[in-house]
């Protein structure tokens, strides 16, 4: 049953208040800025597979610096690390609109993957660093999923409000003044980490870290460990063949839909809906059993609807759809990374951490390309490729729930 007082336990904690407020604000500007620019990117080449090249370059960055920024997030100051990272993203965003307005809406392509680029390596840096924080800043460690999943809600609230601005400005204005919007917002996260009052960790030269020892104790860690293994093995499936549909929705609601782009922004907020919903669901909840039972389903949850989704030509009817895959892959994603985050050291949190942000974000570029190149009308097209993407994501359900018992043990003994 849904327990207020249970569901937000974390807010107690004036770090995660800050943090989740300061955060929250924030991102609603990055989510406007990831409506607009895939947008702005088909309007200009009406290609679906630039499109996809786009995504891949931006998300590339997580694979490419994983060896690197779990071990800074768990050697340096991790406050110190998200100012940098978010000073550069809010860089990265005042150039995009700098460019966009200088060159009155015809912006280069190639400008625009280099910003892209230059912002996935930030945010490559700022994943791990970002989601290990949480750890020190909920002084309780049994509070720890519900400020993940609360962590989570914030993520998503922020998909359902920003994804509607972004329609509205992009009706209104254009693409420019969503990504200035999103360099404005930067300010929030800044002043709530000036504010947030943290242990100071020890501190390590850069040049004094062995990179590639930490690195190897990483991945040793997480082959002795066959629940990390399997977790991060089923995020992987379900980052390549399930959120690349995100890759080509401009496609389906631009041709399939006959819609704009206000249209695709109202789309993407049913999106979060659903998404904040299973993440205030799953902060509800104590019970770890019941999670992992969950995390066995949310493929199917998650599937089903876009294969649903390929057949689909009404506005309302995909809202209804795009609701129900929001609400599959924040179970599948949110819980994941609960699991992971309860089995974990914490010595080893920002590495291990940076490897399910290599598994969720860096394997996403590989479906971005795939599905940027099936979705072309002379290879398979739109709806067999969703039919495709929401077959193979259903069938990880089935792996799990196949490998329930032997999987369950791994958590509950």
């Amino acid at each position: 049953m849904f327990n207020l007082k249970n569901t937000f336990r974390s807010f107690k904690y004036y770090n995660f208040r800050l943090f989740f407020f300061g955060q929250g604000l924030s991102l609603i500007g990055t989510w406007m800025q990831q409506i607009a620019a895939p947008w702005l990117v088909y309007r200009i080449t009406d290609s679906p597979f630039l499109l996809g090249l786009t995504s891949f370059v931006g998300m590339s960055p997580n694979f490419l610096i994983t060896p690197i920024s779990g071990v800074i997030a768990d050697k340096l100051d991790r406050k110190k690390i998200l100012y940098f990272t978010q000073i550069n993203m809010m860089i990265s965003a005042f150039l995009l609109a700098f460019f966009y307005f200088k060159d009155n809406g015809s912006i280069n392509y190639g400008i625009i993957l280099l910003l892209l680029f230059y912002n996935g390596l930030m945010n490559a840096i700022d994943g791990p660093t970002r989601q290990a924080i949480i750890f020190d800043i909920v002084e309780e460690k049994n509070d720890l999923p519900n400020a993940i999943a609360l962590n989570s809600a914030m993520f998503n609230g922020a998909r359902l409000i920003g994804p509607s601005l972004a329609g509205i400005v992009l009706a209104k204005w254009n693409e420019g003044v969503c990504f200035v919007i999103n360099g404005i917002s930067f300010f929030t996260v800044l002043i709530a980490l000036y504010f947030m009052r943290l242990k100071i960790r020890k501190k390590t030269k850069l040049n004094s870290i062995d990179f590639k020892l930490e690195f190897k104790e990483g991945v040793d860690y997480i082959f002795k460990n066959k629940a990390i293994l399997t977790i991060l093995f089923i995020v992987i499936i379900i980052s390549i063949f399930g959120m690349s549909y995100y890759t080509i929705l401009p496609v389906y609601v631009k041709n399939v839909l006959k819609k704009d782009g206000g249209i695709f922004g109202f789309l993407l907020s049913f999106i979060g809906i659903g998404a904040l919903g299973g993440a205030l669901m799953i902060a509800s909840i104590k019970n770890i059993s019941f999670l992992t039972k969950q995390f066995f389903f949310a493929g199917a949850m998650f599937g089903i609807p876009l294969i649903l989704l390929s057949f689909t030509k009404t506005t309302l009817w995909a809202a209804f759809l795009l609701l129900i895959i929001g609400f599959g892959m924040v179970s599948q994603v949110s819980i994941g990374n609960t699991l992971i985050q309860l089995l974990v050291d914490d010595n080893k949190r920002g590495r291990i951490m940076s490897f399910y942000n290599m598994a969720f974000l860096g394997s996403a570029p590989i479906g971005s390309i795939i599905v940027g190149f099936l979705a072309k009308e002379n290879i398979i097209g739109i709806h067999k490729t969703l039919i495709f993407l929401g077959l193979v994501t259903t069938i990880s359900s089935f792996y799990l729930i196949v490998r329930k018992k032997e999987f369950k043990k791994l958590f509950i003994g």
